[in-house]
């Protein structure tokens, strides 16, 4: 298990929510108007059937009749079931009760994706199929997801997804599996400044996505390359907590992958000297 995966199973386990199969979340899942479940007795295929939840949280089986399954779990359900028709019908029943779409408790996609809203699900999704089902993420997509989830005893959790490591790198460890009542949010991309000055042919700000790698070269670049002046040094202007901090660079160096490139803060000033040789 790598660090991510020991990071999401120790949050989640903070607040009884530890990552499961689609079918553990849903023997936990208190089944609600519409929901469509599948209930299958093995010694009486009459009663087998998938049955949708009326608004008043019953449904209706033969032998059995109108039964209330609003609140209970699908164990709870099955119980019920059995008892009903041990007492009324067969001396042994085989019950099995499975939830195959939540519609009571929906999943919501809010923020920069193409068609937010709440989407109805099978139980069966993962991270990457519920923002496919959304519409895909919107172009103004920042790298960061947040999906909140909430437990049955009113405890939360709250987990941050990066989208260059799930869509870029497909990490499937951050491809986690999305359960009933799960809010999902895509956060629009913030705009970041820094500052090119001196000898660069567009001086001025240079404006980068959050979700963008902001470097020196980049930077740069983005503000036309260095003119027929510019000299080998460089310096970075940076606010800290404690004042201005001034960072010199072999520019040069960096342009000729020598030396590493730098990576810039919000903020940033960049100042190109002119060689004087």
């Amino acid at each position: 298990m790598n660090k991510i995966q020991l990071f999401v199973w120790m949050v989640c386990a903070l607040v009884g929510l530890a990552p499961a199969t689609a079918q553990d979340n849903a023997s936990g899942y208190r089944i609600g108007p519409k929901d469509l479940i599948d209930i299958q007795v093995q010694e009486e295929p009459q009663v087998s059937s998938e049955i949708r939840v009326q608004e008043d949280g019953t449904i209706t089986l033969p032998y059995v009749g109108s039964l209330s399954v609003r609140g209970r779990t699908t164990s709870q359900v099955s119980s019920a079931i059995q008892q009903i028709l041990e007492r009324d019908l067969l001396q042994r029943a085989t019950v099995t009760v499975r939830v195959l779409e939540f519609r009571s408790r929906p999943i919501s996609v809010i923020g920069a994706v193409n068609s937010p809203g709440n989407l109805q699900f099978s139980g069966r999704w993962t991270l990457i199929e519920a923002l496919t089902a959304a519409g895909g993420l919107a172009a103004e997509h920042g790298n960061t997801i947040y999906i909140m989830r909430r437990a049955e005893n009113g405890l939360s959790a709250q987990l941050q997804i990066s989208v260059n490591e799930l869509m870029l790198r497909a990490n499937p460890t951050l491809n986690i599996p999305i359960y009933a009542g799960d809010l999902i949010n895509v956060v629009p991309a913030v705009e970041v400044r820094v500052y090119c000055l001196g000898e660069v042919n567009r001086p001025g700000a240079v404006v980068f996505k959050d979700s963008e790698r902001i470097s020196l070269l980049a930077a740069i670049a983005n503000a036309g390359g260095v003119t027929d002046r510019a000299g080998k040094r460089a310096f970075i202007q940076r606010q800290t907590t404690d004042g201005q901090r001034e960072i010199e660079v072999n520019l040069r160096e960096i342009i000729d992958g020598r030396s590493p490139d730098v990576e810039l803060e919000p903020g940033d000033i960049i100042v190109v000297k002119e060689s004087f040789f």
